[in-house]
């Protein structure tokens, strides 16, 4: 007696290469029978006409609550990972979590950022995304070069994040720009020793020398061959703008060489932060990015940055206001759905969305339990429906994918950048005999993104079946709201 069967799907592994009909078994949250199956369950799916594959992997996702989890759960998401930028204490965020009880498997990098914060500027650590963004109000810990006493520190408080189950080290170097050279390299060596990838945001995000995007991408590519380390590369598409093109040329060379250097991307032209990135500051930010300040949009109001004043006065009053940064016209300019390709569809690359919290027009953050949403909440339409929208534009519509890749992209990808710092992520995005019951089934004719720029919370359609660790979350297409299955994945230093 198994605990459930799903019955004639379209099983998908990409792993293994499997794309034909069958049934799966599973018990005690493992799949124990994947093909044929006979005998009964407590529970049965029919799955008929429906893909049946490993729940996707975000690697990327900053949302890290309930209202994040639900929301992720309709893109077809069963973990999701703050790496980017990472969380210190790390242990402690655990614990939270663990006490709140999440939706979907859930994991952080440990935060050189934060490291930063704590050695400069002394400040008390809170294990939360939104702590990097009030310590804006005092940027030297953003400006300054560490001193040697300072980046003792700082390697020591990252070190001891592995220790206690980072997943590797987030790297926003581009929020980080007083930080040497000398200091990246002990931190990637640092990565390197044990053997844990860095989650990078390159260092500039510029289409003009000096500082520009290239310029990044050749340091990273330098760290990598220096010290050995996994530099995974951040969300390709916002940060190499109009340079894509060259920037997939240099990356593709690094790794026909030999380097360990990995690429992710969301499909959309528009990317998020905090209203306190230094970048945005930059006199020049007109001429180094193509884009003038009304492409900086507050996402709690919608209201547009008129002017380099008003972006000063904005930063000023409350540097951790989130706001959307309209970099690429996909819509309007045929060349920027080009460039925005080019980054999607790197060879080998993956998906990861770099959902955002949900923010209240107050510009709090909104981690309460209502469901649907609050109408007011609002975020990005990624942290809905980054692969949703991957598979019904770049698999159903634009036909640029097979199916097989596409969950390549969403599932097995992200699983095998983590797994040497997790071991666990091995029995994750395949759905082979062994491997963890986390399970997405979806309509290939009907899946799609629903979240808009004018309705960023509209969770997206098609999946009719969500199952982690065994449990559904969404069921017959509708969410069950007392699901609380999602487990930790640590680093394996967290184990010791």
């Amino acid at each position: 007696m198994y605990d459930v069967i799903i019955r004639d799907g379209i099983l998908v592994d990409p792993e293994t290469g499997l794309e034909k009909r069958g049934d799966v078994a599973i018990r005690s949250g493992t799949i124990e029978r994947v093909g044929a199956v006979s005998g009964a369950a407590v529970r049965e799916i029919d799955a008929a006409g429906q893909v049946v594959a490993p729940g996707f992997i975000d690697i990327h996702a900053h949302g890290q609550s309930i209202p994040a989890d639900r929301m992720q759960a309709f893109d077809g998401v069963t973990t999701t990972l703050e790496c980017e930028v990472g969380i210190l204490p790390v242990a402690k965020w655990y614990e939270k979590q663990a006490d709140v009880g999440r939706v979907l498997n859930y994991g952080a990098a440990a935060a050189w950022a934060f490291a930063r914060i704590s050695a400069i500027i002394e400040r008390p650590l809170e294990p939360s995304l939104s702590f990097m963004g009030k310590c804006f109000d005092d940027p030297r810990w953003s400006q300054n070069t560490a001193s040697d006493s300072e980046s003792r520190k700082i390697l020591a408080l990252v070190e001891r994040g592995l220790e206690e189950g980072g997943v590797g080290i987030g790297i926003p170097n581009a929020y980080l720009p007083g930080a040497g050279a000398k200091e990246i390299v002990d931190v990637c060596s640092l990565a390197a020793r044990y053997d844990v990838p860095t989650y990078t945001h390159i260092a500039y995000s510029s289409n003009i020398d000096p500082r520009s995007s290239i310029d990044a991408y050749t340091r990273l590519i330098g760290y990598a061959g220096a010290t050995g380390a996994h530099m995974h590369i951040c969300h390709f598409n916002s940060t190499s703008l109009q340079d894509v093109e060259r920037a997939a040329e240099l990356v593709l060379m690094a790794q026909k060489q030999g380097l360990k250097v990995t690429v992710e991307a969301y499909p959309y032209g528009t990317g998020s932060t905090v209203i306190g990135a230094p970048f945005f500051a930059d006199p020049a930010f007109r001429e180094r990015t193509g884009n003038d300040y009304p492409a900086i949009q507050k996402v709690e109001n919608g209201q547009r940055i008129s002017s380099r004043d008003e972006l000063l006065a904005a930063q000023q009053e409350r540097p951790d206001t989130l706001v959307l940064w309209h970099f690429l016209d996909v819509e309007g300019v045929p060349r920027h759905r080009e460039l925005l390709d080019t980054s999607v569809l790197y060879p080998g690359g993956i998906i990861a969305s770099d959902a955002m919290p949900w923010t209240l027009p107050d510009g709090s953050t909104y981690e309460g339990g209502e469901w649907p949403l609050p109408a007011e909440a609002s975020s990005h339409p990624r942290s809905s429906g980054t692969f949703t929208k991957f598979l019904r534009e770049y698999m159903r519509e634009r036909k640029k994918v097979s199916l097989l890749e596409a969950m390549r992209r969403c599932s097995l990808g992200p699983a095998k950048i983590i797994e040497s710092a997790a071991p666990q992520m091995r029995r994750k995005g395949r759905l082979q005999e062994g491997c963890d019951a986390d399970i997405v089934i979806f309509d290939p004719d009907t899946i799609a993104d629903k979240a808009e720029f004018s309705a960023m919370n509209r969770r997206s359609e098609g999946v009719s079946f969500l199952l982690v660790n065994g449990e559904p979350v969404i069921d017959g297409g509708e969410l069950r709201v007392d699901a609380a299955p999602g487990r930790p994945v640590r680093g394996r230093l967290g184990r010791r």
